[in-house]
């Protein structure tokens, strides 16, 4: 398994359920729910969650497990850091302490302390619907750096993990990252790919004609 960031340093990662409360919204989650992973510069990275919808759903708490993480710098949200979404509004700590099923997943996950945030009451009004993003930038520990969290995120010594309430039964449920690139890719991979794609069938229709 290998991570691989894209030419803009940023990689998107998509989500496994864990909680498997209700097959449908654990499905909804999979398919909807994502993290980008970007290098914001200066010893600090970023983790960009997002809802792409239209499954009613709504990410209320983020948790993180270690890595070379040094702690929170700051939430984008709707009162932290510049240019939060308004309808998202988060506060560092999460309640509970840990993501709701946790031992399900392998290994168990266990939140690092202070690596958490939780949507402020009312909670799911205040997560992170469709259409809507959150953003948590932590600070590095000494030397490492951004190539260091993707290979965390890779080898599973830093994971990621959501506590998603607010689908139409009313139930929840709780993801933890895939651990390798296979979310959305952005505009300029998916050209590229696009691209080899042509040119290869270009090729083939030339060895046919010969």
């Amino acid at each position: 398994m290998c991570v691989v960031a894209t030419s803009s340093m940023a990689l998107t990662l998509s989500f496994e359920n864990i909680s498997a409360n209700n097959v449908a919204n654990a499905a909804a989650g999979e398919a909807q729910l994502f993290v980008e992973v970007i290098d914001a510069g200066s010893g600090q990275v970023s983790f960009r969650f997002y809802n792409v919808g239209p499954v009613a759903s709504s990410i209320a708490d983020v948790y993180f497990d270690d890595g070379s993480l040094l702690g929170i710098a700051t939430l984008v949200d709707a009162d932290d850091g510049v240019g939060g979404d308004p309808g998202v509004d988060f506060s560092q700590y999460a309640s509970p302490a840990n993501l709701p099923g946790a031992n399900n997943a392998v290994p168990p996950f266990v939140a690092t302390a202070g690596f958490t945030a939780d949507s402020d009451a009312p909670a799911q009004p205040n997560g992170v619907n469709p259409g809507e993003q959150l953003i948590v930038i932590f600070d590095l520990q000494g030397t490492q750096t951004y190539a260091d969290v993707l290979a965390e995120l890779d080898s599973g010594a830093l994971r990621i993990g959501i506590h998603v309430q607010g689908f139409a039964d009313g139930g929840s449920e709780s993801f933890v990252n895939n651990g390798h690139d296979n979310g959305v890719p952005d505009g300029g991979t998916t050209t590229l790919l696009l691209g080899m794609a042509m040119l290869a069938l270009e090729g083939l229709r030339r060895k046919i004609r010969k």
